[in-house]
């Protein structure tokens, strides 16, 4: 038996990619300042990355190409662009400028994001994000990227993964500034929102016919054991306030409470689109001593990545675009990936998520675009150097690029616009009764 899954015409295929994993050479922003203090795994330090900032973007914008990639998501660094609060650097916006250039050349769609993790020094010593005043700083720091940049972009992501920002930097404190302090993260989550909300109006303002979105990790949370109360209750928890907080403020412009909800006006609705990252699910079980009085299991059934990370858990996905589709704008899936150096579980994870946003796509229409995390192994911020998630690896001391079997599976995907099990049978022959219509897992 034989099955196609093909996209409509004009469907975005791409790779996703941020600033600091990629440029290297990034010495005034706050992870920069993580790495040095010893705070990520292994004493590892980003360093020169994977030289983006000395041109080596322009032969993996190549490889990508080639493998019939015509869309990529960027980020640029807040740092680079403005050094001082009083002070603006127009040779790295000509930098970020002949990127964007150069992915139009290669009849690539850019798509920009402009905060993904990173915040200047300076504006860390203002207090980052619990100062009140960081969100008018950001909006002037977009109006300015913006105007540079606008002759090539008409599609930005304001800010990436505020949740995680947010959790692991205020929360559980392994992301900068390393804090577990709840009634900061609240803080920093309301000027989060704030910020994004800024943004849009001054894209907006300046490009018209921009499309804005907010880029959330959206995970799956389900009670360990259904039955115990305990668990319904934190997984209720966790869920609504790491899922539905930014998702509510910049969809609905609604503030969560610690019951219900209120309309803020300042907030939006603020979205052209929603950017979807997806990568795991969880299951929760009620730990009274542990953060969000919580601890996290992986669904016992799913095969786990090279260092148990990510939980293989495709439904995840469908899961993810049925939530986000309720917002009413277009889903764009931003980040999807794994973390498997020997490529052994990636090639069937890509093929069974693609699967399953094809089920997504065809039951609400809402989705126009999928971005892989990643194209070339990169700092993986606090697990730097040991998680490889590249179609292609890269040997950090010679730069070399060596491309995985799923670059290949990838890029026949990209070129087809489909999914079909001649491909999958070539790449990913494991999972082929999971594609086949009427085969356990598939509805």
């Amino acid at each position: 038996m034989r099955a196609r899954y093909v996209f409509p015409p004009g469907f975005l295929w791409g790779t996703a990619t941020a600033a600091h994993q990629m440029e290297g050479g990034n010495t005034n922003n706050t992870w920069h300042a993580w790495e040095q203090a010893g705070r990520v795994l292994e004493g590892h330090t980003a360093g020169r990355a994977c030289d983006w900032w000395s041109g080596r973007w322009r032969e993996d914008f190549d490889r990508a190409a080639e493998a019939g990639q015509n869309a990529h998501r960027l980020s640029v660094e807040w740092s680079r662009i403005q050094p001082a609060p009083d002070r603006w650097d127009e040779d790295a916006l000509e930098h970020y400028r002949q990127m964007v250039r150069g992915l139009r050349e290669r009849g690539m769609t850019p798509f920009v994001t402009l905060h993904h993790f990173t915040d200047p020094l300076w504006l860390a010593e203002m207090g980052g994000w619990e100062n009140p005043e960081t969100p008018q700083h950001f909006a002037r720091f977009v109006g300015r990227v913006v105007d540079a940049l606008k002759a090539y972009v008409a599609d930005w992501c304001t800010i990436n993964e505020p949740n995680v920002y947010t959790a692991l930097g205020y929360v559980e404190g392994v992301f900068p500034p390393g804090k577990q302090d709840v009634r900061a993260a609240l803080q920093v989550a309301e000027h989060l929102a704030l910020g994004h909300a800024a943004a849009y109006e001054v894209i907006h303002r300046l490009q018209p016919e921009a499309r804005v979105g907010l880029v959330l990790y959206y995970r799956p949370m389900t009670p360990a054991r259904p039955w115990f109360p305990p668990d319904v209750a934190v997984a209720r928890a966790q869920h609504r306030w790491f899922n539905h907080y930014f998702a509510w403020a910049a969809g609905l412009g609604r503030r969560l409470l610690p019951v219900g909800s209120r309309r803020d006006r300042r907030l939006g609705p603020s979205l052209d689109f929603f950017g979807l990252n997806y990568y795991t699910s969880d299951r929760l079980a009620f730990a009274p001593h542990r953060p969000g009085y919580a601890r996290r299991v992986f669904p016992p059934e799913a095969p786990l990545s090279e260092h148990g990370d990510i939980a293989h858990a495709p439904q995840g996905m469908f899961q993810g675009i049925r939530w986000a589709q309720r917002f009413g704008v277009p889903v764009i899936v931003t980040e999807n990936g794994v973390e498997d150096g020997e490529d052994t579980l990636c090639p069937r994870y890509l093929a069974e998520h693609i699967h399953q946003m094809w089920r997504a796509l065809n039951l609400y229409g809402t989705v126009k675009g999928y971005f892989h995390w990643t194209l070339v192994d990169n700092f993986e911020w606090d697990r730097g150097w040991t998680r490889r998630f590249g179609l292609w690896a890269l040997e950090r001391e010679t730069q070399r690029r060596t491309p995985r079997p799923s670059a290949d599976l990838y890029a026949a995907i990209c070129r087809a616009n489909a999914l079909d099990t001649d491909t999958v049978a070539r790449y990913a022959p494991q999972t082929l009764l999971a594609l086949l219509p009427g085969s356990h897992g598939v509805s």
